[in-house]
């Protein structure tokens, strides 16, 4: 049997007839860029996550340095987030000219550690990016007081948790601003690159809009520095097909961890964990191995194919050489980042295929 690591296929051959009524209604309007399908898609996904205001921008990687700028972080300004996850949260911070400083993460969640993060604080720090990694979210818990009580701002990268939830909160909804992707690959994506932004705050609403048009309110007079970074009309358009069906997919993915879960008991493996208050959306389903290489070699001879999320930690990346992190900065990232090893995760996947997964692993363990 044959088990794509990855099928976004799939969601769109499901749904071809509605995207293709979608598509076709954007042509005939011939308004293609921050048109009447953005709008409805701002606010559905605002709805949605339970802020009240949405800004669509160009990629989710856009969203978190709009969302900085908004924030008014810059030179001078120091940002901590984590170095165990995609580089886009690391990259906005350069962007913007602040200093990146990085936080180790918890062994069991792989988000931020809130401990860490507290002794990372000084008084630079102006805001906090939290990453809720593979759908679950960041220890809000104790970092929301952490940063209320110093006046620091929170900046929630969501691009793989919509639809996650803490206490009952939709995730993006609690910091001062979330930022979502519709990357193709993500549990709500579009067919290229997109992105919003969040908030329940007017004056933070404004300034996004001002920012990804150039700095403009009216046109042609540029009130502030600002980026092309406009969510076009076809994308707005496809990922509001897909909208009504996210929470489907997301109790699947569910079933399917759980399914994992259950299948890998009792392996010398450490299966990802649900802490408590939150609600996972399962973006990526992963363990820890210590045999991590030789068992993602079996699982690809058996027909599973697999991608490492993430094979070196941002603080050991080369663009960030002449900074001068080096190997033991931030220990449980580097274990994380030599063990982790995602399986399959989509909500197409068949209970069949799953099991074949989990047939696969248990037959490498004997």
């Amino acid at each position: 049997m044959q088990v794509p690591f990855l099928n976004p296929g799939a969601q769109t051959l499901a749904l071809r007839a509605e995207l293709i009524q979608a598509l076709t209604e954007v042509l005939d309007r011939g308004h293609f860029i921050l048109g009447p399908q953005v709008a409805a898609l701002e606010q559905e996904i605002a709805a949605f996550v339970g802020a009240g205001l949405g800004v669509g921008v160009n990629s989710g990687s856009d969203a978190l340095t709009l969302a900085l700028r908004a924030l008014d972080v810059g030179p001078g300004d120091e940002v901590i987030t984590t170095p165990f996850t995609y580089i886009a949260p690391a990259e906005s911070v350069i962007q913007v000219g602040a200093r990146l400083v990085f936080a180790d993460i918890d062994p069991r969640t792989f988000t931020l550690d809130v401990a860490d993060v507290a002794r990372r604080i000084t008084p630079r720090t102006k805001a906090i990016l939290p990453v809720h990694l593979f759908g679950q979210a960041a220890n809000l818990d104790a970092l929301l007081p952490l940063a209320r009580e110093r006046g620091i701002r929170i900046v929630e990268d969501c691009a793989q948790a919509i639809g996650a939830t803490w206490r009952g909160r939709g995730l993006g909804s609690i910091g001062d601003i979330g930022c979502f992707s519709f990357y193709p690959t993500k549990n709500l994506g579009a067919d290229g690159d997109g992105g919003m932004c969040v908030t329940s705050d007017e004056g933070l609403s404004k300034k996004l809009r001002m920012l990804r048009v150039h700095g403009i309110e009216k046109r042609y007079f540029h009130d502030l520095h600002g980026y092309n970074s406009r969510l076009d009309e076809m994308q707005a358009a496809i990922v509001r097909v897909k909208l009504p069906h996210l929470k489907r997919w997301t109790e699947r993915r569910g079933e399917i961890a759980a399914r994992y879960s259950a299948g890998l008991a009792g392996l010398p493996v450490e299966l990802p964990v649900t802490s408590e208050g939150n609600a996972h959306c399962w973006h990526v389903y992963a363990l820890l191995s210590d045999r991590r290489d030789a068992l993602q070699g079996h699982l690809a001879a058996n027909g599973v194919p697999t991608l490492i999320y993430y094979p070196q930690p941002l603080h050991l990346q080369k663009c960030y050489a002449d900074v001068g992190w080096k190997v033991g900065d931030y220990p449980v990232a580097e274990s994380v980042s030599s063990r982790i090893l995602p399986l399959p995760m989509y909500p197409e996947l068949s209970d069949a295929q799953v099991d074949h997964v989990i047939g696969v692993i248990r037959g490498f363990h004997g």
